[in-house]
């Protein structure tokens, strides 16, 4: 039976693992761009003297450059005086030559928004009457191209990056303290280190021509590498590459000396003595007490950097909103990327360094503290960004939305079949023990118990209280209750749980596989949103 549920554990993991990549993909394209509301010659308006300027009015503040805006007479000639102003909130204007003749006029614009994405576009209007024109213009953007398809690769990597290395660092000190020697964690962060590095100097390189021209040619131009430089999104872009040196050097730290035990000798009144245990301790709180602080200022800064550049920096209550935008992406960092650590530890840490019951049950109130600043600041940002229930189904922002609700209720909905499955793991036998422990009663009186007793054995030695029978009076008194405990972890701890059972088989048959317990423990981050729900 408990193979059974067993697998049925492991589809789980799986669907929760294509959810929560499901939701992490679309979290970065989820996002109003800039629109054009109005205008002052109105879309195909015909007036009868020639305007001083023309005025144009987005949803949103948008970024410019010197020729964002233009206005082409019938024939394609440029007639305004370009560098267009901004006098006031969302509306721009730019100043026409004098003297203009009749005919039809063409303004086309090509900006960027608040969320860092062009957007182009163009309307006509006449003087005197309307004419023919042999303007053409094109209102296709980056976003069209390879170079558009680049740039949103880049930004998804370096997201990605971001939630793996702040996530398992945070794994790392929060939760397992012995993964900062683990191997495969270490290449784990690092690689997270490595993909938001590349990707963030590949978005430096390709700003300039995204947001211009849209040729792949115009990357290493310099010209428009310095104007980039000379933008909020530029300066955001290095700003987050300084603070990525601050962060190998904080990674450094916490897989090096941090890494390492407490093992060298000190001097006292001329003599070499080794630390003592107290010592050891205290110094080890020391170190992570620093790195601590160290990480979680080099991570909201490099989560600031996001904030800074887009929509939370423009609109309604920017100093609210770039604060709780931070708070969002650390939120997500260290619920996906604490998971992405628990499973990396799960498989690949070594036989003599697993991962126990306890940094699981951190990692599970870990996860539920995430999804619950999760909820609360993603109520804030969509009610700032929509302003009304209509907006979720008439705006393509709104609707994206619905779907990543309907994403997070996906999660909820798994973490609940996920508790109750392994909860059955708890009690599948009667005992709390699982298919291991099983296989070994089978063997009724031969090699089954008489491994039970060696080992129950070997456990009360250790306790150190060991009465006639070669079993101590804690186990004793366990042998017909070890079920209640079992489930009780499971009611209050959720994703502890199917770890607990596990770990309990580790230590009374001595080989809990580390397949089976990343069945039961995958499920943390989505079961902290259960969790949340009795609580």
């Amino acid at each position: 039976m408990t193979q059974t549920i067993a697998l049925r554990v492991r589809t789980l993991v799986l669907l929760f693992l294509a959810v929560t990549g499901a939701l992490l993909a679309g979290a970065a394209p989820v996002s109003a761009h800039a629109a054009l509301t109005g205008s002052d010659p109105a879309q195909g308006a015909v007036v009868d003297r020639a305007p001083g300027q023309v005025s144009l009015t987005f949803s949103e503040q948008i970024a410019l450059s010197d020729d964002a805006v233009r206005v082409l007479d019938p024939k394609g000639k440029r007639v305004d005086k370009g560098d267009p102003a901004n006098p006031s909130g969302t509306t721009y204007t730019v100043r026409l030559l004098g003297g203009l003749p009749d005919g039809t006029y063409t303004v086309a614009y090509q900006v960027v928004s608040a969320d860092s994405h062009p957007v182009a576009g163009a309307f006509t209007f006449s003087i005197g009457a309307p004419s023919e024109t042999t303007v053409s213009v094109s209102t296709q953007t980056a976003d069209d191209g390879p170079v558009g398809l680049l740039y949103g690769l880049g930004r998804y990597v370096s997201y990605a990056g971001f939630v793996v290395m702040a996530g398992g660092a945070a794994f790392v000190l929060a939760c397992w303290r012995r993964g900062a020697g683990v191997r495969a964690v270490q290449r784990l962060v690092v690689s997270g280190w490595l993909a938001l590095t590349g990707a963030t100097l590949a978005l430096l390189l390709l700003r300039g021509s995204y947001t211009r021209s849209g040729e792949l040619g115009d990357v290493f131009d310099l010209t428009l590498l310095g104007e980039v430089l000379q933008t909020k999104t530029g300066a955001a872009l290095v700003s987050r590459l300084l603070l990525l040196a601050a962060a190998a050097l904080f990674i450094a730290v916490l897989f090096g000396a941090y890494a390492r035990p407490s093992t060298g000798a000190t001097v006292s009144d001329g003599a070499a003595r080794r630390p003592t245990d107290a010592e050891e301790d205290e110094e080890k709180r020391d170190l992570t007490f620093g790195l601590a602080i160290g990480g979680t200022v080099v991570a909201a800064g490099l989560a600031a950097s996001w904030a800074m550049s887009e929509h939370a920096s423009q609109g309604l209550q920017p100093g609210i909103a770039m604060p709780v935008d931070v708070l969002h992406l650390l939120a997500v960092a260290a619920w996906l990327g604490g998971l992405t650590a628990l499973l990396v530890a799960l498989y690949r840490a070594p036989g003599d360094t697993p991962v126990d019951r306890d940094a699981v049950r951190r990692f599970s109130r870990l996860a539920f503290s995430g999804v619950v600043v999760l909820v609360a600041t993603g109520v804030y940002q969509s009610w700032r960004q929509l302003g009304s229930w209509s907006a979720f189904t008439d705006t393509r922002y709104g609707q994206l939305l619905l779907v990543k609700i309907g994403l997070v209720a996906v999660l909820v909905g798994i973490a609940s079949v996920s508790r109750r499955w392994t909860a059955r793991l708890a009690e599948a036998d009667g005992t709390g023990r699982t298919d291991g422990a099983d296989d070994a009663d089978d063997d009724g009186n031969g090699n089954g118990n008489g491994n039970g007793n060696r080992n129950r054995d070997r456990d009360s030695d250790r306790e150190g209280g060991v009465d006639s029978g070669g079993r101590s009076d804690r186990e004793a008194e366990q042998g017909g209750g070890d079920a209640e405990p079992g489930a009780g972890d499971a009611e209050r701890v959720g994703v502890g749980v199917g770890v607990g059972v596990r770990q309990a088989e580790a230590d009374d048959a001595g080989a809990a596989t580390p397949g089976a317990a990343a069945e039961a423990a995958t499920g943390a981050a989505a079961e902290a949103g259960a969790n949340g729900e009795e609580a």
